[in-house]
């Protein structure tokens, strides 16, 4: 069985190719996190909603015109990576670029439910190419079931990274609710305990520190949260430091990148959304994280009060010692 599709996208076909294949772009309608190394034999992993990682390996790729790569999911039984292969052909026309889009491969089962998912981020690509906002946000990607300590920092990470894509290099010297802490300061904060967490797991992360903030935090992002899902949960982990179990490193890691989030938005002044399944997850996490021998070593400051009518996300914020407007 196979899926086959075929959408017009109002773009040049070297622009309709970097969307299927540059992660920045794919990021915009199709994935929380991707790595993508782009020659024949190179390998791809995409995180396309938290917790659900695909990859492959690339195949054939004519820049402009065509790419072919073997598709699975990790962990996913009757489909693992290498299983399937997906076509995707360029081909321009007066208005634009007809894309073809071919899965080969499928049982008749995995058809119908690849069928769903690629219509929806089909659909998301056509907004990503047509409009003037693009995609927006991906509601898969919104509310993790189940969740568990990696999903949700998947969840987080696509919040944080919808708040920085709006970060402006004016934005750099403003006051964020981190003490001390400007906009660049608590950049190159976050960067550094990405990197950290990321080594201290056996990745190899790069900071890119002239990348654009959205860019630099996605590249740090995923290798430290590829590595925790290759790893697991179990044992501890050497952060140079200290060993710590790793079930609190993933706490941490959950609280650079969510509370984080409104810290970035805070300063620039946007609203940032979150479901409250994820919130009230990582709030939880927080509380047994944040311990008050934690609190008196200075990293967070005394619990702060919030008006009862406050959101989740507000909750988890005044939790870490942060000032939410009563």
């Amino acid at each position: 069985m196979s899926f086959d599709k075929t959408i017009h996208l109002p773009v040049t076909a070297d622009e309709a190719f970097a969307l299927i294949t540059q992660p920045e772009r794919l990021r915009r309608w199709q994935t929380v996190a991707a790595r993508v190394d782009l020659r024949i034999g190179g390998d791809f992993r995409w995180t396309v909603t938290p917790g659900h990682n695909a990859s492959g390996t690339f195949q054939e790729i004519e820049p402009g015109k065509r790419v072919v790569f073997t598709w699975g999911w990790e962990g996913g039984g009757d489909l693992p990576p290498g299983a399937s292969t997906v076509s995707i052909t360029l081909e321009p026309d007066a208005d634009g670029t007809s894309l073809r889009f071919q899965h080969e491969g499928l049982t008749e089962e995995q058809e119908t439910s690849h069928a769903m998912g690629w219509n929806h981020y089909l659909d998301r690509l056509l907004a990503e190419a047509s409009a003037k906002d693009g995609a927006g946000r991906d509601d898969w990607a919104w509310a993790p079931d189940p969740i568990n300590q990696l999903s949700s920092a998947d969840a987080s990470l696509a919040i944080l990274l919808g708040v920085l894509r709006n970060v402006t290099p004016e934005d750099t010297a403003k006051a964020t609710p981190c003490e001390d802490f400007n906009v660049n300061q608590l950049l190159d904060h976050l960067a550094g305990s990405l990197k950290g967490i990321g080594r201290a797991l056996g990745a190899a992360p790069v900071d890119h520190k002239d990348a654009p903030p959205e860019v630099r935090i996605a590249e740090l992002a995923q290798p430290a949260l590829e590595a925790f899902s290759n790893r697991g949960l179990e044992g501890a982990v050497d952060m140079g430091f200290a060993e710590l179990p790793a079930t609190t490193v993933a706490g941490i890691l959950n609280l650079e990148l969510l509370v984080h989030a409104w810290d970035f938005a805070k300063a620039t002044g946007q609203q940032v959304e979150v479901s409250d399944v994820v919130s009230d997850y990582v709030t939880e996490l927080a509380r047994q994280t944040i311990s008050e021998q934690v609190r008196s070593g200075g990293s967070f400051a005394p619990e702060q009060p919030t008006a009862e009518t406050a959101s989740s996300l507000e909750r988890l914020v005044a939790f870490t010692g942060r000032t939410v407007t009563l």
